[in-house]
């Protein structure tokens, strides 16, 4: 093994230490040590570069987590009930508890007759228009709807129950 490595970890340590670093020969050359020998000088070691360390990061708070949403059901249509429409316009109600919160982009998805519903509400309380009945109503008697709350991605965050219902359509005679 070759002593620079060793006098250079001497070095260190000894500097890092504020003791004196003495040197002697012997028949191999520079012996290099804390303890003063007869025939040793002491060495002048050059000032060390310190630096200070940098200042402990302040640790932030994380933002105060946001409750998840609890409950949401459909309250209108009811469950088994019927809705009076010729085009298919009708209304809807959900339940939700905590409150849709927009702010972070959340919205009520909706799915009829399983097709989803390209416009997604921010309100509790929408119309089904005639158009996307059109668009994903079965051509049956009985239907079915289905919310979930969604995410800005559109990642559903809490699914309500389906509600089935019948449409009924006046007819003149």
């Amino acid at each position: 093994m070759s002593k620079l490595p060793l006098l250079v970890v001497l070095c260190i340590a000894t500097v890092a230490a504020a003791q004196p670093v003495y040197e002697s020969s012997d028949r191999d050359g520079p012996v290099f040590s804390d303890i003063p020998s007869t025939g040793a000088r002491e060495m002048q070691l050059p000032q060390t570069n310190l630096m200070d360390s940098p200042p402990p990061q302040v640790a932030t708070q994380p933002a105060p987590a946001v409750a998840p949403y609890t409950a949401v059901q459909i309250t209108q249509p009811e469950n088994g009930g019927t809705v009076h429409s010729n085009t298919g316009l009708f209304s809807m109600a959900v339940a939700l508890s905590p409150n849709l919160r927009t702010d972070r982009g959340d919205a009520i998805a909706i799915k009829l007759d399983g097709t989803v519903l390209p416009v997604r509400r921010i309100t509790l309380q929408f119309d089904i228009s005639s158009d996307e009945w059109q668009m994903a109503a079965k051509d049956q008697v009985e239907h079915q709807v289905e919310v979930a709350v969604v995410d800005r991605a559109g990642m559903a965050l809490l699914i309500a129950t389906p509600v089935r219902f019948y449409v009924h359509r006046a007819t003149r005679h």
